[in-house]
């Protein structure tokens, strides 16, 4: 059995362990809070452009677009967003294991340029084997729209100049506080049949019913171009815009779905560290009144030998 000086020890540093998870527990809580007020804000804007997109590629079925049509290349941009500090529970590890795991076969060491961003998911696919195209790891600490804008246009010029063929974009949803999930969409090329949002298709069909093309709404936007023309400087304008606000998003959803693991580890290390205090009492005291039962017995032993 330990020596109380031992049990002591051990107590004492398991309390001070506490007082860090707690005060870790409640810098998540902050950090939290602020996140999901972002991610929140950024929706609305996030859901008139994916009804918008809806709209063009609803009128746009034939197009020939860049961002629409299948490339040659077989190279795949992968962007993975994990965080920069561990103490997150299964966050960084899940995103892993979406990658290289659950999704190996679909994204070949040799031929996968990975995006990463954040230091834990650099590491865990160099684990894995995967090399490291780009590193923006400093982007998730303070995560800009100007971010999602320069990322999104390095990838779009690769892709137009068939340098890759296909985008992909890896990070976590966040559900709520105990709940986030790991996702892996895919950015380009555009498939219009993913682009058919819940509830909405009834009312673009009514929209454009009897029309043949639809062709003539595109006329306001461009003067001096044919049909065509005008359907191709759309969705340059609208693709490109979808593509950084799903980037965009994507930073504030990883954000927020960091700091709600985060506090959930946290809030689990300090359960735990309570229940080891109350074991290491249990153990202290049970040595404490072996120590004193001893001592007793030693002195009623002393006592009798000298009678």
């Amino acid at each position: 059995m330990a020596s109380m000086r031992d049990i002591k020890r051990r107590k004492e540093s398991v309390t001070s362990t506490q007082q860090i998870t707690k005060a870790m527990k409640l810098v998540a809580t902050v950090k939290l809070q602020k996140a999901r007020g972002k991610a929140e804000s950024n929706k609305p804007y996030f859901t008139t452009l994916y009804d918008t997109i809806c709209s063009v590629l609803a009128l746009t079925k034939n197009v020939d677009h860049k961002y629409i049509k299948e490339s040659e290349s077989k190279k795949k941009a992968l962007i993975v967003i994990t965080s920069n500090r561990g103490l997150a529970g299964g966050y960084n590890s899940n995103m892993v294991k979406l990658i290289a795991n659950e999704n190996k076969d679909k994204f070949p060491k040799e031929d996968t340029y990975v995006y990463a961003i954040g230091k834990k998911g650099i590491e865990g696919l160099t684990r894995k084997g995967f090399n490291i195209h780009k590193d923006y790891s400093e982007v998730i600490n303070a995560p800009l729209y100007s971010d999602a804008m320069e990322i999104s246009k390095e990838l779009l010029t690769q892709f137009e100049m068939g340098e890759i063929g296909e985008i992909y974009l890896a990070y976590t949803n966040f559900k709520n506080t105990v709940s986030q999930e790991p996702k892996l969409i895919k950015l380009l090329p555009i498939d219009p049949g993913e682009f058919v949002p819940e509830g909405h298709d009834e009312r673009i069909q009514m929209n454009y019913e009897g029309s043949s093309s639809g062709l003539g709404d595109f006329q306001p936007f461009m003067s001096g171009l044919d049909d065509s023309e005008n359907e191709e400087a759309v969705l340059d304008q609208v693709i490109p815009n979808y593509m950084r606000s799903i980037i965009y998003g994507a930073f504030l959803e990883a954000v927020a779905s960091e700091n709600g693991a985060r506090m959930q580890a946290m809030d689990s290390a300090t359960s735990n560290a309570e229940e080891m205090i109350a074991d290491l009492s249990l153990m202290y005291n049970r040595a404490r009144q072996g120590a004193i039962t001893q001592e007793l017995t030693e002195i009623i032993a002393g006592a009798e030998a000298i009678s």
